[in-house]
């Protein structure tokens, strides 16, 4: 009996928690954001990348900071919270931190603001656009797939760990198929404006063209195994 209430309290206690951080599209999230009162909109981003765009009205309270869990303490905890980073990762850590610190009603975007802008919703943007617009242009990026050979090109950040990890994969494939094939690699926070342009709305991601035309893109994590069979077959 004992150990049947005990597993009923386990049920109710992690039935709580996700009822405690509730997961929204970016429509849905925009939705509620828009119908609920007193809402806390929670940017958790650094403050470069929150500098170059953000939700209207969300305070930035950077994850990765040492003081963060110090400075959400500041926040109320009787109101709702909706928290957002740049395309999920730290939104879902910042949100268990919420919840640990007490607060109980707590709404995270999917994809973050990766996804929010791809959709095309408004933001809050530098009056400089060109502290946004950096990058490679339009036409450089044409040219770079115009190539007669496959064009694989990865878009990537330092801050993704999946896209780290296969950095050094992307590389050697990109040495050993140089006769047959070209594969670049994009940062993508000094091209979000391309990013944008090309829908890419989640890393990594990787596309790939032959004379200019999109014939294949796909996200996450990859083998080296699968890599190859993707070019191989498109070579």
């Amino acid at each position: 009996m004992k150990s049947i209430l005990i597993s009923f309290l386990g049920i109710l206690l992690t039935g709580s928690a996700v009822l405690a951080q509730t997961q929204l599209s970016t429509n849905d999230f925009q939705n509620k954001l828009n119908a609920t009162k007193q809402a806390q909109l929670l940017d958790v981003r650094t403050p470069e990348e929150f500098g170059q765009g953000h939700l209207e009205s969300a305070e930035n309270i950077d994850y990765r900071n040492a003081a963060f869990k110090e400075k959400v303490e500041k926040l109320d905890k009787n109101k709702p919270v909706f928290v957002y980073c740049l395309s999920g990762g730290r939104s879902s850590a910042a949100a268990k931190v919420l919840h640990e610190k007490g607060f109980t009603d707590i709404y995270e975007m999917q994809g973050g603001f990766m996804k929010w802008t791809s959709s095309g919703k408004l933001i809050d943007a530098p009056k400089d656009a060109s502290a946004v617009n950096k990058g490679m242009s339009t036409a450089d990026f044409k040219r770079l797939i115009s190539s007669d050979k496959l064009v694989m090109v990865d878009f990537y950040a330092t801050w993704c760990a999946p896209c780290i990890k296969m950095l050094p994969t992307v590389h050697k494939l990109a040495e050993e198929y140089k006769s047959k094939a070209n594969i670049e690699t994009i940062h993508y926070d000094q091209n979000k404006a391309l990013a944008k342009e090309l829908g890419i709305d989640e890393i990594p991601a990787f596309l790939f063209y032959k004379k200019g035309k999109l014939i294949l893109r796909k996200n996450g994590l990859m083998e080296e195994a699968e890599f190859k069979k993707l070019i191989d077959e498109n070579i």
